[in-house]
């Protein structure tokens, strides 16, 4: 559907240099990462391992095999065409601002209230997914623990592991971008040979599977709502919240070459292969499930890591449980560094409290910092309320959703209303852009609406999907901000200055 401009060879060097000074910036952060590694990054936090697998338990209450299997390739379509719009703003403006600076270009009057909510809600978004990913892995690393050395699976273990977790990928995240995008080469493999080992176990080592009726018509419905319907629709979220995260090619421009095409094809290429390696991983844990309630009931409060034990023997369990969790480390990893560019490029230009100290660059290994430590604080104090709240982990892959898909399309909707007046990068749609751009903003608007909803009743306390709770408290403070002061300062993405006090910046830092 993409095509490439014209020139569309590769480079020349410093020519993305050349085109973030156009865009106002000044090369702060290492341009070291490769079209493969922009790439990697994406599907790495998209990560199959994680979203399938974490959310796997709502699925089976939440409409069961049937809605688990033929909601995916369903939502992954949707996603794809919202991904290709994005993609398609990404190679005429590919720097780490992403989202909230399109939406400041592409507006044709009030930029800076565009870029500025577009920004909130994108930060909501990334450290909401954050949160659900590491605490994921954290779901699933107190199950090992407990299969192994007998560390029960209860909600206090569970945020002890979070918390551990979002500290080491902190730490990761500061030792430099190098590191960070090797591990990122090494996560793709990782998740392509873990989808096909833990499949192919599944398929082969089983003594019994279940039935074609069973995987692709089976309905299940332990949420107390008596529509199936409503059920069927809810149960999308397993699906949606999975196929999130891919603007991380869009903010990691800045340190990528080529940045211009290598940024889209990140962003569409992490949906196309999560999409075709997500369905195999989903059609194959599905037949592998030995006893449905069993699972759901399990010890370790991981319904997939009970589907490994009853289907395999317990060390080959572990085993498969092992390379789960080293998928979502890498995943939590990736989510860490996108949002940290995310709130380094936001801060940059004065739009979160104490700006200029969310905004410091290390010089010695030329990352933010700050902002690292900012996005693993703001993931964890949102996992907290599941000490006391059963549903948590769904109102949080929940919030995860709707922060960023409305991030993303704010940017579309103001590129479908440009029309020809669209100045379009080397990767483009072509004549398909207004279609793709309209598709995407009704299914987002219709998924905005759809995961506020209550998901279990009745609703009380322990069952309340506070998601609209979030996304009124971040929109409420982000909009009186605005109303208050923010609309007399705030003028959207800021030029750093001349080319040579942009050349000044980047000598400061030591950069070639």
């Amino acid at each position: 559907m993409a095509r490439r401009g014209e020139g569309a060879g590769a480079e020349l060097p410093g020519a993305d240099e050349r085109r973030l000074h156009e865009l106002g910036y000044a090369q702060e952060l290492s341009r070291n990462m490769s079209g493969f590694s922009n790439f990697a990054v994406s599907f790495t936090i998209i990560s199959i391992l994680s979203g399938c697998l974490t959310l796997y338990a709502f699925g089976m209450n939440t409409g069961g095999p049937a809605v688990i299997v033929w909601g995916w390739p369903v939502v992954g379509v949707m996603t794809l065409f919202v991904g290709l719009a994005m993609a398609e703003v990404c190679s005429s403006f590919p720097t780490a601002g992403g989202l909230y600076y399109w939406s400041a270009k592409l507006a044709p009057s009030r930029g800076a209230a565009w870029s500025w909510f577009t920004g909130w809600f994108n930060f909501l978004g990334q450290v909401a997914v954050t949160a659900g990913i590491d605490f994921g892995a954290a779901f699933f690393l107190n199950a090992l623990l407990d299969l192994q050395f007998g560390f029960d699976a209860t909600p206090g273990n569970t945020i002890l592991l979070f918390g551990v977790i979002l500290v080491l990928h902190g730490l990761l995240n500061t030792f430099g971008v190098r590191l960070v995008a090797l591990l990122n080469d090494i996560s793709v493999w990782w998740h392509i040979g873990g989808v096909a080992l833990i499949v192919g176990a599944l398929t082969v080592l089983p003594d019994h599977h279940q039935s074609a009726e069973f995987v692709f018509t089976g309905f299940v419905n332990n949420t107390g709502w008596g529509s199936g319907i409503y059920v069927a629709l809810i149960g999308l979220l397993l699906a949606q919240y999975t196929l999130t995260g891919y603007d991380a090619s869009a903010h990691m421009t800045e340190e990528t070459r080529d940045a211009a095409r290598s940024g889209p094809k990140g962003i569409v290429m992490s949906i196309g292969v999560s999409l075709v390696a997500g369905w195999i991983l989903l059609i194959g844990l599905t037949f592998a499930i030995q006893d449905y309630g069993g699972a759901l009931d399990s010890d370790t409060g991981v319904p997939p890591a009970q589907i490994f034990i009853d289907a395999l023997d317990l060390p080959i369990a572990k085993a498969l449980l092992v390379i789960v969790v080293g998928a979502q480390f890498f995943c939590g990893m990736s989510s860490v560094t996108a949002n940290s560019r995310m709130i380094y490029a936001f801060s940059r230009d004065g739009a979160l409290p104490a700006s200029a100290f969310w905004h410091r660059i290390n010089k010695r290994t030329r990352t933010p910092t700050n902002a690292i430590w900012l996005a693993a604080a703001g993931a964890f104090v949102l996992g907290l309320p599941y000490l006391w709240n059963e549903t948590a982990y769904a109102a949080v892959t929940s919030i995860a959703v709707i922060g960023l898909y409305i991030a993303y399309v704010l940017p579309t909707i103001l590129r479908l209303r440009q029309g020809d007046r669209f100045v379009r990068g080397p990767w483009h749609l072509g004549r398909w852009s207004r279609p793709v751009g309209v598709v995407a903003v009704v299914w987002v608007a219709f998924i905005s609406v759809l995961f506020m909803l209550p998901q279990k009743y009745p609703v009380e306390a322990g069952t309340f999907n506070y998601t609209p709770v979030a996304v009124l408290v971040v929109l409420g403070f982000a909009g009186i901000w605005w109303l208050v002061s923010a609309r007399r300062w705030f003028t959207g993405p800021k030029v750093q200055g001349t080319p040579e006090e942009l050349a000044a910046i980047e000598r400061d830092l030591g950069s070639v």
